[in-house]
């Protein structure tokens, strides 16, 4: 079997869209920045699954670093035929309360390095049989998010780039899908920095990462372009469209604040 290879997989979604593709016979690579944590996942999956997996150790946010992991998969001469680029975080707080080398560090994560990583790896895509991408989005991709301004603005990025190029490879053998998860039980709110309002809110209509992979891979499998994993999340990105700009924003802000 070909190679998935997914950033971002030693926690969270990432872990679990690893163990989905396992468990959908996809042998895998593995990349993040703890080398404990990929050992841990691996052996975790190694325990049910019988598939091979190999691990690189990589901070994303770091520039050209997809150049680094192309470099990895071409010298060891791995056929890869999914690439999941999972990898992202948020910064919860007034825009100036960062440091302009932390939303830069963030943009580089969540927008540059994910159009690097496609842009090296999609001849290699398309020399499969089939082969797909697939994007993690946010459900915050479908409005403005004060206090949030800067992720959000970066998962708009992620939401239209992936339409736009599912679109420009509609006659090839390769797909992308753009999934948006909304809140999920994983460390994105430590990492993010969230009040304890956020939590709250979030804790009522969280999903397991689990639930989120396991629609995640189907919809990258069925070749849809676009995702919102979960009823309440479709929701609310529908009443986000419909309600008054200032309206959605305020609410935002009330939660984040």
């Amino acid at each position: 079997m070909s190679y998935a290879l997914v950033t971002g997989a030693s926690k969270g979604i990432g872990k679990e869209i690893a163990a989905e593709l396992a468990r959908r016979n996809f042998d895998l690579l593995l990349v993040a920045r703890s080398e404990s944590l990929l050992q841990e996942v691996s052996e975790e999956i190694l325990k049910t699954e019988k598939v091979k997996i190999n691990y690189l150790t990589a901070d994303l946010s770091e520039p050209n670093v997809a150049e680094k992991v192309y470099a990895w998969v071409e010298r060891e001469g791995y056929a890869v035929s999914a690439l999941v680029n999972n990898a992202g975080y948020g910064l919860v707080g007034n825009f100036d309360g960062y440091s302009l080398e932390e939303n830069r560090n963030m943009m580089q994560l969540n927008m540059i390095t994910l159009t690097e990583m496609c842009h090296k790896f999609l001849p290699l895509l398309k020399k499969q049989k089939q082969g797909y991408i697939m994007n993690i989005a946010s459900s915050t991709a479908y409005q403005a998010l004060p206090l949030m301004s800067v992720y959000a603005a970066t998962k708009v990025y992620v939401l239209n780039f992936t339409r736009g190029l599912s679109y420009e490879l509609r006659n090839t053998s390769v797909s992308a899908t753009v999934i948006s998860p909304g809140a999920t039980d994983t460390n994105f709110n430590d990492r993010a920095n969230l009040g304890d309002n956020a939590r709250n809110a979030a804790a009522k209509v969280s999903m397991t990462p689990k639930d989120v992979a396991r629609i995640s891979v189907d919809a990258m499998l069925a070749k849809k372009t676009e995702v919102i994993p979960g009823l309440v999340n479709k929701l609310g990105a529908f009443l986000a469209w419909i309600a008054p700009k200032a309206l959605t924003e305020k609410v935002a802000a009330d939660i984040y604040k």
